[in-house]
């Protein structure tokens, strides 16, 4: 990859919408997504020369956008998004129906810890194994698999009190 301005131009042309839906799986919100991508390039920006040279410049970016999104700076903004409630199971055609699990899954996504949401995006949405998840998070392969764990647990125990589990 080349360095200079041209090829941080050009990353960002090529590779930005592909980290904005990154960024949004995590936050669940288009705003804080928007803004965690712009933060992590504006601050890697004035270093692409030495990214650029690595073996893999988008998987150090996408844990620079991983590492803003738990970072304690933003708890706060990330806690005042405000959520809708789970709309009525939809009975109809099967658009609605997956409409309706998309939300759904957004609202018990929105409900976890930081850690556990970012621990089930990076195995689910970006396909990774435990030890890749464990190196981007800086902790051991077993505390990905228990965060994991607790997560998947608390959303069936949320899905079964609001009545979104099937009976078989």
């Amino acid at each position: 990859m080349l360095s200079g301005p041209d090829s941080f131009d050009e990353f960002v042309q090529t590779r930005g919408w592909a980290l904005l839906r990154f960024a949004y799986v995590l936050s669940g919100d288009p705003h804080l997504a928007e803004d965690l991508v712009q933060e992590v390039l504006a601050r890697l920006h004035r270093r692409w020369d030495r990214i650029a040279e690595m073996h893999n410049a988008e998987a150090y970016v996408r844990k620079a956008i991983l590492r803003q999104f738990l970072s304690w700076r933003r708890r706060r903004a990330y806690r005042e998004a405000v959520l809708a409630e789970v709309p009525e199971p939809a009975v109809f055609d099967e658009p609605q129906t997956r409409v309706l699990a998309r939300d759904q899954m957004w609202q018990l996504l929105s409900g976890l810890p930081r850690a556990q949401r970012a621990v089930l995006v990076l195995r689910f949405y970006c396909d990774l194994p435990d030890p890749e998840i464990a190196a981007l998070l800086d902790c051991g392969e077993s505390t990905v698999r228990s965060q994991a764990a607790r997560a998947l647990a608390r959303m069936r125990t949320v899905m079964a009190e609001k009545g979104l589990v099937g009976d078989g």
